[in-house]
């Protein structure tokens, strides 16, 4: 597999080279964007238990899984837009986190 900070350095820059906005605003946007994403996880859920009486099962599981990739990708070009060492700032993030939370 090809390293994923790869394709999202590719995907920000695609992302870039589309948009208008002043730098500070584009991260703002970014941001919001995993709200957006975030919500989709929402309604896949609810679609896929049927939860929504007008539309019934509308969704699969595998529609849930592809939405919350979807979140971890928004939440990499957020990481990436924010700063160019998002790779390690991700990956000592994630460490600090094992550390305080898993047994040694």
């Amino acid at each position: 597999m090809t390293d994923p900070w790869n394709t999202i350095d590719r995907l920000t820059a695609w992302i870039s080279s589309n948009h208008t906005l002043r730098p500070e605003q584009d991260v703002v946007l970014r941001v919001l964007k995993l709200s957006e994403e975030v919500g989709e996880v929402a309604q896949a859920v609810i679609g896929a238990t049927g939860q929504n009486p007008r539309k019934g099962t509308s969704h699969t599981w595998q529609d849930v899984e592809a939405e919350l990739c979807d979140v971890i990708i928004t939440a990499m070009v957020a990481l990436r837009t924010l700063t160019p060492d998002a790779s390690e700032v991700f990956a000592g993030h994630v460490r600090r986190v094992a550390e305080r939370s898993l047994p040694e």
